[in-house]
């Protein structure tokens, strides 16, 4: 996985993370479901990048 990359999902999963905490504390469900859903997606392509990389090996 490059540095980009790492950089962009780790910068993604933080966002996500942002808005979860923020839709908690307004008590706004849609975005605590959005900083949800940001965060599984960033993980999810983490997951992918680390297979890549196994492959390459």
């Amino acid at each position: 996985m490059g540095i980009e990359d790492k950089i962009n999902n780790a910068a993604e999963d933080a966002g996500g993370k942002v808005k979860e905490q923020a839709g908690r504390a307004t008590d706004d469900e849609r975005l605590e479901a959005e900083g949800r859903n940001d965060q599984a997606a960033a993980n999810l392509k983490q997951a992918g990048e680390k297979i890549k990389d196994a492959f390459k090996s």
